[in-house]
């Protein structure tokens, strides 16, 4: 141990006499140095049968104080590799010491000082390895820091393990928030990817495996934590991408607190609507990304309510609903967002237009269905006139022809008279009445022209 204390800091000199002559191997030899310290102090406790120290708090105060030396050293000489080695020397004390809020608070002070040192000195590549080693350092703890030749195990007695892996996206995401560059890069955008990626990917591991009895809540939380960052990003950044990645990840948290707190199949319409926020705010955000991808979530959902539930109830009429409100909101907001074609909306009134007949089916006895799709037509026949919007009174008249032809394939293959009766009357005066409607609004629409002739 005397030898390896000797020949480091024979080492560390030799660095400083050679720093003037050879500036960029003197940082790999002052590391050396102090790797050579640091195991020296680890070998009084570790590594013998007979250790030197018995009592692990000394060594760790002194592996500590050798880590911060290194840090200072690094940012003395401006070398990222010196302070990467001291920040990993200090994330190996705290998994030596195997204690779980050492581990937390030890990963929390690296990632302040990764975090000022690259909004001070622009260390781009020192807090991406500190992000990546914060979040491992973290995993190893969960999995019951197998480094010690301890077996694997889920660490379930410390619940509050979550709020620290914010506590560590809150400080990375800041130093990204307050990064000096205004432009928009490829680095800052996977480094903002990483952060909230791998952090909510460990987040949702940890809840999974564990299921804390709050879990809902710590989702609820990150949500809310996530959904902040994408409007800070957009407000002061400008920046779409990183926008994207939080905003994505908040209703991500949002939906799963979702799902831990309502049971099976409740929680699909509350997803349902929370598709509803998530256009509206994407509206305010300008991102066509977030519409996309929501659409593309939205009939996942609704693929997944329709596999796992046994029958249709009037959580499958929300989605038409919502699919409707959705293409409402974008038409409303279509300036705001700078879309040039209108294929969004479409794809939602295209989206309401098959679910809703498919739910009132499946939720109706067979009598009452063509009522219902003949009112669900006249609805969309007023919203066109309302609205001032042709798609709805395409809307309308395919429903009204899917009714003629389900009111045929009823009466060929329906036993009950009454129904059948029933059902081509209604259709027939409700026919009656929208060609009398439709050849109003015609003649209306022809006095222009025959004027002008």
């Amino acid at each position: 141990m005397a030898i390896g204390f000797i020949t480091g800091l024979a080492v560390i000199s030799t660095a400083l006499f050679i720093k003037n002559r050879f500036p960029h191997i003197s940082g790999w030899v002052l590391g050396s140095g102090f790797v050579i310290i640091y195991l020296a102090v680890m070998r009084m406790h570790f590594f013998s049968l007979s250790p030197l120290v018995m009592n692990i708090i000394p060594i760790l105060v002194i592996l500590y104080l050798v880590s911060i030396i290194i840090i200072a050293a690094g940012i003395k000489w401006r070398s990222p590799y010196l302070t990467s080695l001291g920040i990993s020397a200090a994330l190996l004390t705290g998994l030596i010491g195997d204690n779980p809020y050492l581990i937390f608070l030890t990963i929390a002070l690296v990632s302040i000082i990764s975090s000022n040192l690259k909004i001070k000195l622009n260390w781009d590549g020192l807090i991406n390895f500190t992000i990546i080693a914060a979040f491992f350092v973290h995993l190893l703890w969960f999995i019951n820091n197998p480094l010690l030749g301890k077996p694997l195990e889920i660490q379930t007695d410390v619940p509050l393990n979550l709020l620290f892996i914010l506590i560590y996206q809150i400080i990375f995401s800041l130093a990204f928030l307050n990064d000096k560059k205004t432009e928009e890069n490829l680095f800052p955008s996977l480094s903002v990817l990483a952060i909230t990626s791998i952090g909510y990917g460990l987040f949702l591991l940890i809840t999974i495996l564990s299921t804390p009895p709050l879990g809902q809540v710590y989702h609820l939380l990150a949500s809310a934590i996530y959904l902040v960052f994408a409007v800070l990003f957009f407000k002061i950044k400008q920046s779409r991408v990183s926008t994207f990645f939080y905003a994505m990840t908040g209703y991500g948290a949002l939906s799963i607190a979702i799902i831990l707190q309502f049971d099976k199949p409740d929680f699909f319409m509350w997803l349902c609507w929370q598709s509803f926020l998530v256009v509206s705010t994407a509206v305010w955000f300008r991102s066509k990304f977030i519409i996309v991808a929501n659409f593309i979530i939205f009939l996942l959902i609704f693929i997944v309510f329709l596999f796992f539930s046994a029958t249709t109830s009037w959580i499958s009429l929300s989605f038409g609903i919502v699919a409707l409100f959705s293409a409402r909101i974008l038409n409303w907001k279509k300036d705001v967002l700078e879309l040039k074609t209108e294929q969004m909306r479409n794809a939602y009134l295209l989206t309401a237009f098959f679910i809703i007949p498919y739910s009132l089916y499946n939720m109706l006895p067979s009598g009452y269905v063509a009522f219902s799709w003949i009112v669900v037509a006249i609805l969309y026949y007023v919203f066109s006139i309302i609205l001032k919007n042709t798609k709805y009174r395409y809307m309308s008249l395919a429903t009204f022809m899917l009714t003629v032809f389900y009111v045929f394939v009823l009466g060929i293959t329906s036993e009950e008279t009454i129904f059948k009766i029933l059902s081509f009357l209604v259709l027939g005066a409700a026919l009656v009445i929208i060609s009398v409607v439709y050849a109003r609004n015609r003649n209306r629409s022809s006095k222009p022209e025959e004027r002008e002739g």
